[in-house]
């Protein structure tokens, strides 16, 4: 009877939050399988500006290029700066504050195109934030929260009773009817997508919430670092912009080489970040260095090489969220779970309308009584 009671609260806690929650977790799946193969569309899909014709020639330099962007963009300042530093046919990339896109050619400095960020990005703000700005990410924060309870709960309403129903539980009876072919393709599909879909979950919630960095933190035994702390001497001359970050870049290339891609972001509050990637198989490979925005002065760095248990879990994470980890295998592995995860919502909600509408069909046996 008590385990009755338990699981007939963990369905009421299942529906519930199923309910609430459903389309937002729809948005999130559907979106999230498109992100996971973000790098096969943009090659399949974006050649024609994202490369040119390779040619004998080295890089024409990171000044000239933000020279070029600040021509064709004097009143919408820089924002982030990409470089595929293992392709030098690659253009370079450049994105002013107001969201346009510059592709500049590598050997000259010539525009390629211009735009808009692409629809890829524009997938990857509605699964952040739904583009609502801060509503749409703690929409999405929470429903990711209540997404885990869900497969939790779940879980728990999956496991038979009796191990002789396992393997009824384990399979999908395709002649069934539609009311069983609907509730094993919830049952089944839910139960085999589940492990995947709590580490991509997990892994989103690692972004979200700093509460989940510290329990990360704490299960290393370890802090996750800011980098070491810089002390430079403040330059006697302030370069202009253009000449600043190519002096940042080529000191940082001559330093650190072999880096395959190169990011410049403006974070705010007059911090300027520079980030490397390496060749990589598990944890990414990444050195970072902040400076100051006006100056171009370090103020700290943080080099993969001195990585912690903590540090470790932030460098894997992304690729851990987005199915890039351990290859196209994986991917392939978390495009279906997405998939089935968007499938979830719309399975449950046919169930409990089922279940509804049988409940309000029920006959009212009224009882007879002998005069």
């Amino acid at each position: 009877m008590k385990n009755k009671k338990f699981k007939n609260a963990i369905r009421n806690i299942h529906l519930w939050l199923g309910l609430v929650t459903g389309l937002v977790v729809v948005i999130i799946s559907i979106t999230g399988a498109l992100y996971i193969f973000e790098e096969e569309i943009r090659e399949a899909t974006q050649k024609d500006f994202r490369y040119v014709k390779a040619q004998p020639k080295p890089f024409i330099g990171l000044d000239k290029v933000i020279w070029s962007f600040e021509k064709l963009s004097p009143k919408d300042p820089l924002r982030l700066i990409r470089i595929e530093d293992a392709l030098p046919n690659a253009t370079v990339e450049l994105t002013s504050k107001k969201g346009k896109v510059y592709y500049f050619n590598p050997y000259n400095a010539a525009l390629v195109k211009k735009g808009s960020e692409d629809w890829l990005e524009t997938v990857e703000h509605i699964h952040t934030s739904l583009l609502l700005g801060k509503t749409g990410q703690f929409i999405m924060q929470w429903s990711v929260v209540i997404f885990v309870l869900m497969l939790i709960t779940g879980l728990i309403l999956w496991f038979p009773g009796q191990m002789r129903l396992l393997k009824q539980s384990l399979t999908i009876k395709r002649k069934a009817s539609f009311k069983r072919l609907n509730y094993d393709l919830h049952n089944v599909l839910g139960f085999y997508a589940s492990v995947i879909l709590l580490v991509t979950a997990l892994s989103g919630l690692y972004f979200a919430f700093k509460g989940v960095k510290n329990a990360a933190s704490f299960f290393t035994g370890s802090k996750l670092s800011q980098g070491k702390a810089i002390v430079a001497a403040k330059p006697l001359q302030i370069d202009p912009i253009p000449v600043r970050y190519n002096k940042i870049y080529t000191d940082a290339k001559a330093k650190y080489p072999d880096a395959v891609s190169t990011s410049f972001s403006l974070r705010g509050k007059g911090e300027l970040r520079l980030r490397m990637v390496y060749p990589y198989r598990w944890a990414r490979n990444q050195n970072t260095f902040f400076y100051e925005e006006a100056t171009g002065a370090m103020t700290r760095a943080k080099l993969y090489k001195d990585f912690n248990g903590a540090d470790l879990i932030e460098a894997t994470n992304y690729d851990l969220h987005t199915g890039r980890l351990l290859g196209l295998p994986n991917k392939i592995l978390s495009f279906l779970a997405a998939l089935i995860a968007a499938s979830l919502p719309i399975t449950g909600f046919i169930i409990w309308l089922k279940k509804r509408k049988k409940t309000k069909k029920k006959p009212v046996i009224v009882a007879q009584h002998k005069l």
